[in-house]
């Protein structure tokens, strides 16, 4: 019952910044955590960056340092902040949501994925 619509994807230069948002809509109780992921066609996901609904923040170590996740809770929007972007951070970038649903069971769902491209 939960939606996740993603959007900020496009194309960026080497060195540039680009910043994802994650909106999300639907029937919750409550959000446990937010993460946002990344897929190259032919590859295995890779975990990009996490936050728990305490504050915690868990960001992989080959973007650390470059990019922030956040949080606005009145527009119950996630964001991903990419700064100093090189050509290897190319992929398609997904939102995924912890949390409990309005029936009490825990839950996690995923977004449509949005397309970031970096260009040397």
């Amino acid at each position: 019952q939960v939606q996740l619509v993603e959007s900020g994807g496009g194309l960026v230069k080497a060195g540039g910044s680009l910043k994802l948002s994650c909106a999300v809509s639907g029937s919750y109780f409550r959000v446990n955590a937010m993460a946002w992921y990344r897929q190259v066609p032919g590859n295995q996901g890779e975990f990009v960056a996490r936050m728990t609904r305490g504050g915690t923040t868990n960001i992989e170590n080959s973007v650390k340092g470059r990019f922030t996740i956040s949080s606005d809770n009145a527009k119950k929007t996630v964001y991903l902040q990419m700064n100093s972007m090189r050509p290897d951070d190319t992929a398609v970038y997904y939102c995924n949501y912890q949390g409990t649903g309005s029936d009490t069971k825990d839950s996690n769902d995923w977004g449509q994925g949005t397309q970031v491209t970096v260009s040397s």
